[in-house]
């Protein structure tokens, strides 16, 4: 049996280990990117670790954990060092709730949740999507990425970008919903293109490194949110040297800004706002900007149940299954359980 998931983000990733650890030899990962990880990056610069997306994952979540356990790197996982969040308000900070300032940034969890605070890898986020690839190398295809599917009996044929096709016995789309949503509308999914309708929010972070004294204002916590930002205006900063252990030499600091979509320069912005706001005197030693123009999915009313209408009628085809952010959660969390349940599935489907 053959099994094809398309995209190797970190739910793809975890849906093709779960099959792995299934005993499903024949699986091949296509992405169509040339490194795997979607949304996750983690980049090494001057001894600052800088992530591009996501920093950490719920403290109270156990699906990275347990990942890491079974690719023997348990002991990478991290604690948070600073909890606490202010909210900015032009002229002062004041405490605000977790609970407030997880809505504030888009977070989908309750406060208790975000009270526990949260975890990382002590070299960054990318340690398990490098773990899981190196384990599953063999199966990972970079740079291919599949232009279309259609229905052979009780099979399945990929059209690959560039001219070439996979046959395969099962499918695991882990794919952006508005990239899923069209392929599942081509072989008449009724509800496809509903998928494909869903708005993935854009945003801009900019990573800042400075030496520790050219801060004049102390860094309490672990950020702050301002208080109904303008479009040109930072939304959020995180104190990311203050969070996590090992994301900044001694005696530096590593502030990470979030915006929103913008014409202007949003390093030059996040540079400005920042000196004014924190008292921080001469320029960055560097800035790493990271560009999502679809970051995170905004789900509408009855997302679930439509979600879970669409399943349902794939369980007609061949097996077929879809994973990943835009379906159970937009959290890394959520995505490693979408992509290990829609492991479970197409393996349980092709042992028939």
């Amino acid at each position: 049996m053959r099994i094809i998931v398309v995209g190797g983000g970190v739910a793809g990733l975890a849906a093709a280990w779960e099959l792995e650890r299934a005993g499903r030899s024949e699986v091949t990962i296509l992405e169509s990117e040339r490194r795997p990880g979607g949304v996750i990056v983690t980049e090494q610069v001057d001894g600052f670790v800088v992530e591009g997306g996501p920093d950490g994952f719920l403290a109270g979540e156990p699906e990275l954990p347990a990942l890491a356990q079974e690719l023997g790197i348990g002991d990478r996982v991290i604690e948070q060092l600073e909890r606490g969040t202010s909210l900015w308000s032009g002229g002062k900070f004041q405490p605000i709730d977790a609970g407030l300032a997880a809505t504030l940034l888009g977070i989908d969890a309750k406060a208790s949740e975000v009270a526990a605070g949260f975890r990382s890898f002590a070299g960054g986020m990318c340690e398990p999507v490098l773990a899981v690839a190196q384990r599953l190398a063999g199966s990972l295809r970079l740079a291919q990425g599949v232009a279309g599917i259609a229905r052979e009996g009780k099979r399945w044929r990929l059209a690959i970008t560039g001219g070439s096709a996979h046959d395969a016995d099962g499918i695991v789309l882990a794919l952006p919903a508005y990239t899923a949503g069209r392929l599942l509308e081509s072989v008449g999914v009724r509800g496809g293109r509903e998928l494909a309708e869903i708005v993935y929010a854009p945003s801009v972070t900019v990573s800042l490194a400075y030496r520790r004294e050219q801060i004049g204002r102390p860094l309490a916590g672990a950020g702050f949110v301002v208080e109904s930002p303008s479009p040109d205006q930072i939304r959020a900063c995180t104190y990311a040297s203050h969070k996590f252990s090992g994301r900044a030499p001694d005696g530096h600091a590593l502030l990470r800004a979030y915006l929103g979509p913008t014409d202007d320069h949003p390093a030059k912005l996040a540079r400005d706002q920042l000196a004014a706001i924190l008292d921080i005197h001469g320029e960055p030693l560097w800035s790493r900007t990271f560009y999502w123009n679809r970051g995170l999915p905004r789900y509408r009313s009855h997302h679930a149940e439509r979600v879970a209408g669409i399943r349902q009628r794939l369980e007609r085809l061949p097996p077929l299954a879809i994973a990943g952010a835009g379906y159970d959660g937009a959290g890394v969390s959520a995505c490693v359980r979408s992509g290990r349940e829609a492991g479970r599935l197409i393996a349980q489907r092709t042992a028939r």
